[in-house]
């Protein structure tokens, strides 16, 4: 995250969410599905495995590297644990998912997805 952060992933991150997903808009809907869907506490990630994105959620302290995880790299995560947003948010998670999108530093996530590859 980042107080500059948010915006539209320009460089190869970007690509690939565009050829995964067909564009950011449809990425961001997957995303925050996963993470509004989420059923009490957990995650919602994204992660490269086998060169590819995929978009997942585990629950409580699980995570994609586990056995029990959703496989693959993870790059970025939105943390749906109650704590991470009720005392700006209170019970309204789409609230607080819409507004992780204006933090994310998608340069970062670039790196990541880089090193992941």
């Amino acid at each position: 995250m980042s107080p500059n952060g948010g915006g539209l992933p320009e460089n190869k991150l970007g690509a690939a969410i565009n050829n995964t997903f067909g564009d950011f808009e449809s990425f961001k809907s997957d995303f925050s599905k996963a993470a509004a869907t989420r059923f009490g506490s957990g995650w919602s990630w994204l992660c490269v495995s086998n060169g590819k994105l995929s978009i997942c959620s585990t629950a409580n302290q699980d995570n994609p590297l586990m056995q029990e995880g959703c496989g693959g790299t993870p790059i970025l995560c939105l943390d749906v644990w109650e704590h991470a947003y009720y005392l700006n948010y209170q019970n309204k998670r789409p609230d607080y998912i819409n507004a992780f999108f204006n933090v994310i530093n998608w340069d970062k996530v670039n790196e990541l997805y880089l090193e992941a590859l």
